[in-house]
């Protein structure tokens, strides 16, 4: 299984367009020690020349056309390697971008039905996925259920992969009704993801709200750990003056404190933990800060544009 981050920024990318905290004016001046970062985008390859996505980022067209691996071959006219999108929610950062895919090629959605209801019924502007012929093929995730990926043109094989869907809970996006939020229960909001193959595991979680603590026991056994590193703090934005939400209300788990990510994360893990999904605002993304280094020192990495893991 071959891993690759297209995008590792959170909301708004880094810079963000209209944001003049310390970390945003500090790259735009060359005064911060860090790297610009597009909206977060992970893609996954169980086999060569093809391709799923984890989310689909609103920067997902320059993402994909900045990889060779994605282009459409001659052979292929028109078909790209993508062959599906898993999506962990129905927030604008993780499913904006399959408007960038509406060009007439069919290809797997995978999400949760109350996701399905909001992309294809709260907001029509999906409905452009349908153009495609065949179109767009809805795949109904169900929390806990491991479900075989069968790739092989021949029906006996084993599957190619497995995939395990586990319910974060948090907040739906702000743009649903009320109506929808009163007739919608809450653990189909938001999603992590365990891939097995070849008896390797990554488990990726680009938003975690925080709201349950069963992602530990998928994480604890995983090769490889991509997990939602967007705020360091739970106040993190009140200093911008933009919003007096909590890193908790938004969904998302800050990483510091004595009940934030750091400290929920389980101490015999095995694997690679990898933070992405990063605010523009956290200190982290500072390559001199004590913040940066108090994340290396506890074993994680933070991700960058560009980043490849094999397992």
């Amino acid at each position: 299984m071959h891993i690759k981050i297209l995008g590792s920024a959170g909301d708004g990318g880094f810079p963000q367009w209209n944001c003049v905290c310390r970390n945003c004016a500090g790259l735009r001046n060359g005064s911060l020690h860090s790297r610009p970062r597009s909206q977060s985008q992970i893609a996954i390859s169980p086999l060569p020349d093809l391709w799923f996505l984890v989310g689909a980022s609103p920067d997902l067209r320059s993402q994909l056309l900045a990889g060779p691996q994605f282009f459409p071959s001659a052979e292929s006219p028109g078909r790209s390697a993508i062959a599906g999108v898993f999506l962990s929610s129905a927030e604008i950062d993780a499913a904006l971008g399959l408007l960038h895919l509406r060009g007439s090629q069919s290809f797997f959605v995978f999400a949760t039905p109350a996701v399905q209801r909001i992309l294809k019924t709260e907001n029509r502007i999906f409905q452009v996925l349908e153009r495609s012929e065949p179109p767009v093929q809805w795949q109904t995730l169900s929390a806990g259920r491991r479900i075989g990926c069968h790739l092989s043109d021949n029906p006996g094989d084993a599957p190619t992969f497995f995939y395990t869907t586990i319910a974060l809970g948090g907040p739906y996006p702000d743009y649903v009704s009320d109506d929808f939020l009163q007739a919608t229960p809450s653990d189909q909001s938001t999603t992590g993801f365990l891939f097995e193959q070849n008896n390797k595991k990554a488990f990726i979680a680009p938003r975690l709200p925080g709201r349950t603590g069963e992602w530990t026991k998928l994480a604890a056994s995983a090769e490889a750990v991509l997990i939602d590193g967007a705020f360091w703090s739970d106040d993190e934005l009140h200093s911008t003056g933009r919003t007096n939400k909590t890193a908790r209300e938004l969904g998302h788990l800050p990483l510091s404190g004595s009940d934030g990510l750091l400290a929920q994360f389980p101490a015999d893990a095995v694997g690679r933990k990898i933070l992405l999904n990063i605010s523009n605002t956290n200190p982290v993304l500072d390559e001199t800060s004590s913040e940066h280094r108090a994340v290396l020192d506890a074993g994680f990495e933070i991700a960058y544009d560009g980043m490849e893991i094999t397992l």
